[in-house]
This record gives structure tokens, C-alpha cells and sequence, in this order.
């Protein structure tokens, strides 16, 4: 990995977009198939529309492959790096999520990031991303739709009035628009009740298990307060219940301050309205007398379209109310030399 590996104050925010900046599409995990090219279109015209410039990386081209992957890692890492250091990428959008970022995560151009911090987005194996840059440097990662399953597919199928709700909120949040209140869904659940403040960590829950067994690891500290969010797709439900046992171990889920959980998705064991345990029994379950307030079904991951969330950044969370309030901005809306304070 280049760059020493002192921790930098919180948050590392991107600068915040402008009309006409560039906006790269590129493969940073899973490939293309020819199938999904429709959803690449779609997504620029999304972005388009949203006053953006959208180029494609190289890499994202159909049916490109290596085993899993749309190259090897270390051709994912090089392109990724180029558009990290191009001062002319204002954000990166990944394609779609996938099975390699592990295989790069010590590859990655970290000065490069301090340098010149950069909106990048995505969720699924792209929340490793988010999780292992927070740990290194504080970026702000968002933690938000992606080209494939997101602007190109979920976007398209959701409802007029949602589309449009969600192109608002993501332009006011790139451009550093003061969000407040997230979009309150009908699936939302209070699972515990109680109100939390502190900085969004999360992603994928099995890469939040992961990474923490690794050199990348988010250091324990940065969970202190934190609004712990999470989602999981594929897998049983016992999986589920093994990663949240993980962080019990690793003392996470006694520093954190809040949960948000996202809509499962094709988890084994939650096919049937009556299936038991239910996800919010596991969750509770794992939780045991620890008072830490929990909303459940969350837009925040593979149900789809989602809700971003910035890692790092400040948010309020009121179960008993049902809502989730960004406190902060998510970029920077002037130039800076570092890290914002």
C-alpha cells in the first residue's frame, strides 16, 4: 500500500461536485455482461441529467473477464488509481459490486486519496472499499446505488415520484446541499426503540466481518458512538446471526451507539411471513441486553434502489419516530488543502 499508515482526523470529505464535473463509470469488482450494457446507458443518462459529464473506464467493456472479475486485480488497482490521481475525476461510480476488491486493497494509491479525495460510489464487495479507505485515510465513502443494480436497473423499474425523490437527494448530496431527514420508507421498523447520534460505519455485513481480520481493519475506536449500518444478500439466516456473533467479539457492538439494518435479500431461512427466526429476532438475539436502538428494513443495499449513506459522517436516528437524519454535509463545498475538522 503506498503511504504511512497514521490515521488522518475525521472526516476526510470529497470536494463537492459542480455542473458539468466528470464522473467515471469503472469495473472495480464483478464484469460486464453483455445483458446488463442497457443498465450502463441508463446510468448516463441518469448522471447526464443530474449536470454531470460521465466518461466509461476502459475496463468496462462486455463480457471482459478474469475468473470472476471484470481483470485481475492488479489492472483493477492500476485503473483505479489512474482516475484517483486524474484531477480531472471529480467521482467514480462502480459498475457493480462483485468478489475482488480484497485482492487489491493493498494496492490502492492512498496519497493519492489524501491528495484529492473523491465521491466514490457503490455498495456490496464496493462497501470493502469504503470500509478499508475510512480505516486508512477517514474518507467519506458512499455507500450508495451503483450503475448495474442501481441507476440502470433499480431506478428504472422504481415508481416516477421515487426516481425523482432519489435524483434530488443524491444531487443535493454530492453537491453539498444540507440533507437533513432521509426519505422515510413504509418497510421501516422500529426493532428497539431509542434515539442515537454518531458517524455512519457499515456495508455488507459479511465485508465488515471480514475486514476486520485483515491489516485494514476499521480500528476499533472509530466504532466509539458510531450508527452501525448494515446488509446482507444470499447466504441463511444463521450466517447472519455469525457475523453479528463476529463483532460481538470483536467489542463492536459494544461501542456502537445505533443500528440501522437493510432489507435482506434471498437470505436462506426468510422465504415464508412466518419464517423464524425473523431477522429482527437474530439481530435482538445477538444484541441480547446491550440498549441500542435498531431500525430495521432500511433501503440500503440490494433490495433496492437505495438510500446513500456517507461513511463518516454524522446522522441522528430516532427508532421510535422511524428516522434517519444526516447532521452534517457529506463534501466539501470549498477548497481545501486537507482534511475537513
Amino acid at each position: 500500500m503506498t503511504g504511512s499508515g497514521e490515521l488522518q482526523p475525521l472526516p476526510l470529505r470529497p470536494r463537492a461536485l459542480r455542473p458539468g464535473d466528470l464522473v467515471v463509470i469503472a469495473s472495480l469488482s464483478g464484469p460486464l455482461p453483455s445483458l446488463y450494457e442497457p443498465h450502463i446507458r441508463q446510468t448516463v443518462t441518469v448522471l447526464e441529467r443530474m449536470g454531470f459529464r460521465v466518461r466509461r473506464a476502459p475496463l468496462l467493456e462486455p463480457e471482459r473477464s478474469h475468473w470472476w472479475s471484470a481483470a485481475t486485480p492488479a489492472e483493477i488497482a492500476a485503473e483505479f488509481n489512474g482516475l484517483l490521481r486524474d484531477p480531472e475525476v471529480r467521482a467514480v461510480i462502480a459498475s457493480d459490486g462483485g468478489q475482488t476488491a480484497f485482492g487489491y486493497l493493498d494496492l490502492i494509491d492512498v496519497e493519492a486519496i489524501r491528495a484529492d479525495p473523491k465521491p466514490i460510489l457503490g455498495y456490496s464487495d464496493v462497501s470493502l472499499l469504503h470500509l478499508a479507505l475510512y480505516a486508512r485515510t477517514g474518507l467519506v465513502g458512499f455507500h450508495a446505488d451503483m450503475a448495474v443494480p442501481g441507476f440502470g436497473g433499480h431506478w428504472q423499474t422504481a415508481p416516477a415520484a421515487r426516481r425523482a425523490e432519489l435524483e434530488s437527494l443524491y444531487l443535493k448530496l454530492l453537491t453539498g446541499s444540507v440533507i437533513g431527514a432521509l426519505p422515510a420508507g413504509p418497510s421501516w421498523e422500529c426493532w428497539r426503540a431509542g434515539r442515537a447520534e454518531g458517524r455512519l460505519v457499515g456495508g455488507l455485513i459479511n465485508r465488515i466481518a471480514l475486514v476486520q481480520a485483515t491489516r485494514f481493519a476499521v480500528p476499533p475506536e472509530r466504532f466509539d458512538g458510531a450508527v452501525l449500518f448494515w446488509e446482507e444478500m444470499g447466504g441463511h439466516t444463521s450466517h447472519v446471526w455469525s457475523y453479528l456473533q463476529v463483532m460481538r467479539h470483536a467489542g463492536i457492538l459494544d461501542r456502537i451507539s445505533g443500528m440501522v439494518v437493510g432489507i435482506p435479500r434471498e437470505i436462506a431461512g426468510l422465504e415464508s411471513p412466518g419464517a423464524s427466526p425473523t431477522l429482527a429476532e437474530i439481530v435482538l438475539d445477538v444484541l441480547g441486553d446491550r440498549d441500542i436502538p435498531v431500525l430495521g428494513n432500511v433501503e440500503i443495499g440490494h433490495a433496492g434502489p437505495n438510500l446513500p449513506m456517507p461513511v463518516g459522517i454524522r446522522v441522528a436516528l430516532d427508532t421510535r419516530q422511524r428516522t434517519l437524519s444526516l447532521l452534517e454535509p457529506a463534501v466539501l463545498t470549498h477548497p481545501a488543502t486537507g482534511p475537513a475538522d
